[in-house]
Formats: C-alpha cells, structure tokens, sequence
C-alpha cells in the first residue's frame, strides 16, 4: 500500500465506522433494541475492516519510485558528524 492508499485507506476507515455508528444509533433508538444497535455496528466494523486493512489495487496507484541498487552507490548516505560540545562554565562552580 502507498502513501496516497494510506491515507485513503484512513480516510474512508474514519467515515464508514461513523456513518455505521450513526445508522445504528438511529435504528437501535427507533426499534428499541440495544442488541440491535451492536449488530448494526458490528457489521459495519467488520466490513469497514475488510475494505480498508487488506491491500487492495486501489490502494496502489501511486506506487513510489526506489533508487536504483547502482545509483545508490555512486551516492553514499552521508554519515553524521560527531561534534562534542564543550562544558558550559555555568554548570562548573567552584
């Protein structure tokens, strides 16, 4: 999954789990039955999960571009300096 699937992914995660939670809020009320309401969003979570958390192909359409191997070489990563700071005098007393 890309970054773009991701965020997608997030996305519609966030607004099915509310509209199921709304839907079976409304019909639990209007029925009466907390049983009711539970099943409702149950269902939605479950499908909610089977849509967003495999890695379906719409999830993948902006597929990023690796360096390659060879490329990679040719520009080392380049390696942090190590710099010791000196002791400030403020923190010494004497």
């Amino acid at each position: 999954m890309d970054w773009q699937g991701q965020k997608l992914s997030e996305l519609l995660m966030q607004i099915m789990l509310v509209v199921f939670a709304v839907m079976a809020f409304i019909t639990g009320y209007s029925v009466g039955s907390f049983q009711m309401m539970l099943l409702i969003y149950a269902g939605g979570v479950i499908l909610t999960t089977l849509i967003t958390v495999p890695n379906w192909p719409f999830f993948n359409r902006h597929p990023l571009k690796w360096l390659d191997p060879i490329e990679a070489e040719k520009h080392p990563k380049p390696q942090p300096t190590s710099s010791k700071k000196k002791p400030s005098s403020k923190h010494h007393q004497k």
